[in-house]
């Protein structure tokens, strides 16, 4: 707000200037050192630290220059113009600034811990008991002892919808909760819980310049010195050959000068990478880098993970297919034999055939590793498990030729009795990501899985993905994107804790992180927050839009001051020209830059 007072009054002052003539250079010289104090001070102590070559030594030496040739009045509007757009500026990185400090409010200020009130949250430990009130944020991951709420998640996955929750499900810290009261037992310390993890992405993107930045970075340095020397030879090899026209091509040197500030390039280029991490961060992508984004737009290959990424990663059952029993008998006696076991094949019959309270007694059940289950329901040996097992007990058991996906078969009393069919489910916007992927541009679309091949192959063609390669062990992954690497950029998108080799090998790692591992999540360069495929696509579009956004402000900033420079040098350019060269194409560049904070 100093700033923008600052620059009004010496707007004013300079207006005065032109309308009181005979009080013109003591409102000029107000003007000037109100509005540019700063720049020269800054000037000097560049001089002092031997860091000359910057923007504001340029404005210092060109408005200086302007000041010793009577031009009082364009002396005065370059510093302020010059100020104005500093102002645009500013405001710009303001906006992207508040996307990512919105992320970092996850934090939470303190923890109630039971029996002891409000505490440090990086005082809680591990197993601790803490309650959670309506309106407060859960400062640490953790599951439901008691109680049932919604949760606001947007702050995480950038999702609007409040998720309903209930005890035993697990809860992430920077969820805002809603309604009621929650009892959560911590699974993780602070440090490592969600919203720390955030943070901690968040605090260490900028720190990850793209290659674009840092040529414009080197390129600044080396361009600043040349135009400072570019500036002398004008003012020096004219005036040797004609010393009357020394004021004249001093004139030129100065215009050339402000025209040369390499600003526009310094500013807008990272801050268009700045805007579009905040843009990603608020639509529930966490880019570690502008590097990474840069790496994304050029992807021209996705790969993926299938379980957990594509699918759920939840087996659910998906057919029964009956011998000599109804299919509901069939699952009844499967889910109760299944009870005994911790396969994840057992938890879909539980959650097919829930109850438990029936006058079924059960008796005498064996888990027989490697084959199933055994066990007596009222008095008839029921067995459930592959063909392996069918075969120990003499049941003549065949292959499911219906359905696709695991096949657990049932036998009565060594008699076959029929199998369940259970399958993992694709996510509702597999489908739609790969799609979206393609309308993107992404010309090749593969898929990933140690599942076997026909289940590999089922899942790959409904969700439009044609080239899937199927029981592969993690070093296999690893191979085939190195394979793929060869023909250009690669993007690996995986969940598991035996997908984080691969996507640290790709040229971008995406993680699925809201319920992905720890060690997916670590190895990552761009994390999805909701684990939904779509968002894929939308970081890709993101990337891709940053990129044209940057090339744009090169292009134009490039082309306008090389025209600019050479009327200026030619004397067909005065400081009002420079100044637009200058200051006009930073604020145009800017609101450019902030194009790239929006996700349309």
């Amino acid at each position: 707000m100093k700033t923008v007072l600052r620059v009004i009054v010496a707007a004013i002052l300079w207006a005065a200037g032109l309308l009181v003539p005979e009080f013109s250079l003591a409102f000029f010289l107000a003007a000037y050192l109100l509005a540019g104090y700063d720049v020269l001070l800054e000037a000097l102590q560049g001089i002092k630290e031997r860091e000359i070559f910057d923007e504001c030594f340029l404005m210092a030496i060109a408005t200086i220059g302007a000041i010793f040739l009577k031009e009082y009045s364009e002396a005065c509007a370059v510093m302020i113009l010059y100020q104005t757009g500093e102002l645009f500026q500013d405001y710009a990185s303001d906006k992207s600034r508040d996307t990512i400090t919105k992320l970092l409010d996850l934090r939470p200020d303190y923890a109630n811990l039971e029996g002891k009130g409000k505490v440090d949250p990086r005082s809680v430990d591990t197993g601790s008991v803490i309650i959670v009130k309506p309106g407060e944020r859960i400062p640490i991951d953790g599951v439901i002892l008691e109680g049932h709420s919604a949760l606001d998640t947007s702050a995480l996955t950038g999702e609007s919808l409040p998720r309903e929750i209930q005890a035993g499900q697990e809860v992430l810290s920077g969820c805002v909760n809603l309604s009621g009261v929650l009892r959560v037992k911590t699974t993780r310390e602070f440090q490592a819980s969600a919203a720390s993890r955030i943070i901690e992405l968040v605090e260490n993107a900028s720190s990850r310049k793209a290659r674009t930045e840092n040529f414009i970075t080197r390129f600044a340095r080396v361009y600043t010195p040349a135009v400072c020397a570019c500036a002398l030879l004008i003012v020096l090899i004219p005036s040797a050959l004609n010393p009357e026209g020394f004021k004249i091509w001093l004139y030129r040197a100065l215009t050339f000068l402000v025209i040369s500030c390499p600003c526009v390039l310094v500013i807008s280029v990272p801050l268009t990478f700045f805007a579009a991490i905040g843009g990603a961060g608020r639509a529930g992508i966490l880019v570690k880098g502008s590097n990474f984004l840069e790496a994304l737009a050029k992807t021209s290959c996705v790969v993926f993970d299938k379980t957990g990424t594509l699918t759920r990663g939840v087996f659910e059952v998906v057919a029964v297919h009956p011998e000599v029993l109804d299919e509901t008998e069939l699952l009844h006696l499967a889910a109760h034999v299944e009870r005994y076991s911790s396969h994840p094949a057992g938890l879909a019959l539980r959650r097919a055939y829930p109850d438990e309270s029936d006058s079924c007694v059960v008796d005498e059940a064996e888990e027989i590793a490697g084959y199933g289950v055994r066990a007596v329901v009222n008095g008839k040996i029921i067995c459930v498990g592959n063909s392996k097992l069918m075969e120990k007990v003499g049941a003549k058991w065949h292959p499911c030729t219906k359905s696709s996906g695991t096949v657990i078969h049932v036998a009565v009393d060594g008699e076959y009795a029929g199998h369940v069919v259970i399958s993992d489910v694709v996510k509702e916007t597999s489908r739609e990501a790969v799609i979206a992927l393609r309308e993107e541009g992404i010309s090749r679309i593969v898929m990933l899985t140690g599942d076997t091949h026909n289940i590999a192959e089922k899942i790959g063609g409904s969700v439009g993905i044609s080239e899937v390669y199927s029981e592969l062990l993690p070093a296999d992954k690893v191979a085939k994107v190195e394979e793929f690497s060869a023909g250009g950029g690669v993007a690996f998108v995986g969940d598991g804790i035996n997908d984080a080799p691969v996507i640290a090998r790709a040229d971008v790692g995406i993680a699925m992180g809201a319920l992905g591992s720890d060690a997916a999540v670590e190895a990552a360069d761009i994390v999805l927050m909701n684990d939904d495929p779509l968002k894929v696509a939308e970081a890709v579009r993101i990337s891709r839009k940053c990129m044209r956004i940057v090339r744009q402000n090169i292009a134009f900033s490039v082309g306008v001051k090389v025209l600019c420079l050479v009327l200026g040098a030619l004397g067909l350019a005065g400081m009002p020209l420079a100044v637009f060269a200058d200051v006009g194409v930073m604020v145009l560049a800017v609101v450019n830059a902030l194009r790239a904070m929006l996700q349309s």
